[in-house]
């Protein structure tokens, strides 16, 4: 019963957590006042939120404060399913709102929600036809998910499970001394941002309503957007230049990012996800671009201008676009399929491996390589350079990294095969739109649409997950829902 009352306890936290998401699903309803004729929408916010907010008192005032003695790890298990409870209930809340209005099935309310929060952007809804408001809370869903709920909830409460929560959701450092300052710090980094993204969207004759829902995707390299052919749309360097800015600082390390804020760019400049983000995105541009340029687009400039924009786009997981691939060659999809599995900085807004994995994954291939054509047996020492400093790759490190890639291509691989025999699509579009869902990236080359079927849509919705929450936090959580079923039946 001991184990039981713990997570009695850890409900509270997540009373406060269904809180939030109530509250963050009514914010669009603040779109109206500019839209008036999307008033009749306002009900169809107020349901979920007016019962995720009754919902979250009841199990705030019903749980009480018992003080219980148990380890840290089983403290951190039932950390991970609050966390992973709370994501699953953001998805189904944020799927009401398209359901109740009859704009979407439920499958594809879910979907939909799933994409936003998970910050993926594979999207089921005819853009030209869907009320502003409902554009507003797909780009509000990823800006909040980038950040994740814990974030938001640290900024209000604090207690003895702050940390626990805070690691389960994914979040490896604190920014500051103290964690309520590391999420405030995170939280007004990020609006900073958004208001300079929407002002520099602006300079660019981008109209407000459109900068607010691109600058929201592309900070948390979610990728929704509110036309039907995404940047390309507007046609203008300017506006994609800010989006590769944009996209870029998304998929940045917290902590690097805060750097960044400081102008110490000699340290960033030293950071191994930084070098490795550098060196991928120039010499992915210049293949693809060469590429474009000899088989698609008559013009180098503007080869590598869309080379560019979408090697940016792939490798921050974020997934807008510039132009349709139906005339790409192959092999230039395949090095898009490449960059977003790798993903972005671990801890950022992206999926994906993390480049942080790829850097160790390298560093110990290279050193193998080394160790075995040389005469001498010297032990060397390997390090990662991170924000706040360097850190030893030591046998701890190299065995997570290898079994969180183990198991991200063996997903990648049988989702694969789940998309093809549930779409009938060939391997290489399954391959393309899975690795787009398990990295969060919403690039797509036509299977996930609205006319996709359930089957397809839930696999696809499973990849989203396991992206965005990471493959270890998903199943601790799995496993600490079964273990608290047992002890609660049979003990």
């Amino acid at each position: 019963m001991k184990k039981l009352r713990q997570f009695l306890v850890n409900r509270s936290n997540l009373g406060k957590l269904i809180m939030i998401v109530g509250l963050l699903v009514m914010v669009p309803i603040l779109v109206v006042p500019f839209y008036p004729e999307e008033v009749i929408y306002i009900p169809y916010f107020l349901a979920p939120g007016f019962f995720s907010i009754l919902i979250g008192g009841l199990l705030i005032v019903l749980v009480k404060k018992t003080e219980i003695e148990s380890s840290f790890q089983k403290l951190m298990a039932y950390s991970h399913l609050i966390v992973l409870s709370a994501w699953i209930y953001g998805f189904i809340m944020g799927a009401i709102p398209f359901y109740i209005s009859g704009i979407l099935t439920f499958p594809q309310a879910l979907f939909e929600s799933v994409s936003g929060w998970t910050t993926t952007g594979l999207s089921v809804v005819d853009v030209s036809q869907t009320p502003q408001i409902y554009l507003f809370h797909r780009s509000f869903m990823q800006f909040c998910g980038g950040v994740g709920f814990v974030m938001v909830m640290i900024m209000f409460i604090q207690g003895k499970y702050a940390m626990s929560l805070f690691s389960a959701e994914g979040h490896p450092d604190k920014l500051m001394p103290n964690l309520k300052h590391t999420a405030r710090t995170i939280i007004w980094m990020f609006i900073v941002l958004l208001v300079i993204g929407v002002g520099m969207y602006s300079v660019f004759d981008m109209p407000m309503f459109d900068g607010f829902v691109h600058a929201m995707s592309a900070l948390s390299t979610g990728g929704f957007s509110n036309k039907v052919d995404s940047i390309g749309a507007y046609n203008s360097i300017g506006i994609e230049a800010v989006t590769i800015l944009l996209m870029l600082v998304g998929t940045m390390n917290f902590a690097v990012l805060l750097l960044i804020m400081k102008g110490d760019f000699k340290r960033v400049a030293q950071v191994s996800e930084v070098k490795l983000l550098t060196f991928l995105t120039v010499a992915f541009t210049a293949i693809i671009g060469g590429a474009l340029f000899l088989e698609v687009y008559p013009k180098l400039d503007y080869s590598l201008r869309v080379a560019l924009f979408n090697v940016v786009s792939a490798i921050s997981t974020t997934g807008y676009s510039t132009v349709y691939y139906n005339d790409w060659p192959e092999y230039a999809i395949g090095l898009l399929i490449i960059l977003m599995l790798i993903g972005g900085g671990i801890g950022s807004t992206a999926g994906g491996l993390k480049l942080s994995r790829v850097v160790v994954l390298l560093k110990v291939a290279f050193d193998n390589f080394i160790k075995r054509i040389s005469p001498s047996r010297k032990i060397r020492t390997l390090f990662i350079t991170k924000a706040q400093g360097k850190t030893v790759i030591d046998q701890d490190l190299m065995e997570d990294t290898g079994s969180f890639f183990f198991l991200y291509m063996m997903i990648f691989f049988f989702g694969t095969l789940a998309i093809s025999y549930t779409s009938g699509f060939g391997l290489l579009e399954s391959m393309f739109d899975f690795s787009s869902a398990l990295g969060t990236v919403g690039l797509s080359v036509g299977i996930a649409t609205a006319s996709a079927t359930p089957p397809t849509l839930f696999v696809l919705m499973a990849g989203m997950i396991l992206g965005r929450l990471e493959i270890f936090i998903v199943l601790v959580g799995i496993y600490s829902a079964f273990k608290l079923i047992k002890v609660s039946v049979f003990k």
